[in-house]
């Protein structure tokens, strides 16, 4: 059996581990005892987290002893975490609220425990901290919990509020194509926000859920908008997992998919047009005789100029 060199294995790891939490908060992209918790899918639709841990039960006798071994406040951060994962939202909360009369205003505490207070159902509360967290790190999280404030919001006011512009403050239209007044850069920043907030959620939000769908079909609208018609499609669909039906997101599928088609037939047109597009490797067999007959002559010009001189 061959062995990958360590160095390959240390920059699979960094590319596997290199999307963080969206809500939750980890101090590290590991447990702070080192164990690998978990990674996510390449690419940008929101599958949620595939968690490696499998026991989170086994861990937290560990982090209670780390605790108490060195009074270090993100072992019993982790245990909340856990906590959370195992839907044991009370002790979470009461764990947390712990840590925050030892360490006030820590940004982890405030980000956790907001969402364990979601999780239980206690969006008002959830609200509260959520908040506090943005105050004091405003730039977490690719500056995305301003959507999570939204969410909660939502939430309290009614289903009425479900809709794009009071999630997203921004609306993507109603007709076949959708639409978008922001530039560019502004949506593909959208987009990444919305990714990570959403990619936590699946992670515990399981279908079918009304907000959830919405922002997946605004995802879908982002990435169609941006030219990234498989991704759009992915999104619908994850969209329509989480209920998001009718035919507006019926044409917009068909819509991406003819688009996505289009592009494939194009970009063949374009290769065929180019043959050193559709086959690179005459261009690197030019490169190749090239070099063969550079090294031919210098070996001769090299034997010729022996004899003259003998």
């Amino acid at each position: 059996m061959i062995m990958k060199p360590i160095w390959i294995t240390t920059i699979l790891s960094a590319v596997i581990l290199s999307k963080a939490f969206a809500c939750l908060n980890v101090e590290t992209r590991d447990l702070s005892n080192g164990i690998f918790l978990y990674h996510d899918r390449e690419g940008n639709v929101p599958y949620g987290h595939i968690f490696h841990l499998g026991d989170f039960e086994s861990v937290i006798p560990e982090l209670d002893s780390l605790y108490k071994a060195t009074k270090d406040l993100d072992y019993l951060s982790d245990k909340g975490l856990l906590l959370i994962l195992l839907e044991r939202y009370e002790e979470a909360i009461e764990l947390y609220l712990e840590i925050e009369k030892i360490e006030p205003n820590r940004y982890s505490t405030a980000s956790n425990i907001g969402t364990a207070y979601e999780l239980f159902g206690q969006n008002e509360n959830a609200l509260k901290w959520i908040k506090k967290s943005v105050e004091l790190d405003s730039n977490s999280h690719h500056k995305s919990e301003w959507i999570h404030v939204n969410i909660l919001k939502a939430k309290i006011k009614g289903e009425e509020f479900y809709t794009t512009n009071f999630l997203l403050n921004t609306d993507f239209g109603s007709d076949t194509l959708p639409i978008s007044d922001l530039t560019k850069q502004q949506l593909k920043d959208l987009s990444m926000a919305l990714f990570f907030q959403l990619n936590e959620r699946v992670s515990f939000v399981k279908p079918k859920e009304k907000i959830v769908s919405q922002l997946l079909f605004d995802l879908g609208n982002i990435a169609f908008l941006l030219g990234n018609y498989m991704e759009a499609i992915a999104d619908y669909e994850q969209a329509n997992l989480y209920g998001f039906e009718g035919p507006l997101i019926e044409q917009r599928i068909e819509k991406a998919k003819f688009f996505s088609h289009k592009r494939r037939m194009e970009t063949k047109e374009t290769e065929s047009m180019n043959p050193e597009k559709s086959f690179p490797f005459i261009n690197y067999g030019l490169w190749f005789l090239g070099g063969l007959f550079l090294i031919f002559f210098a070996v001769w010009r090299f034997r010729r100029m022996k004899k003259e001189n003998s």
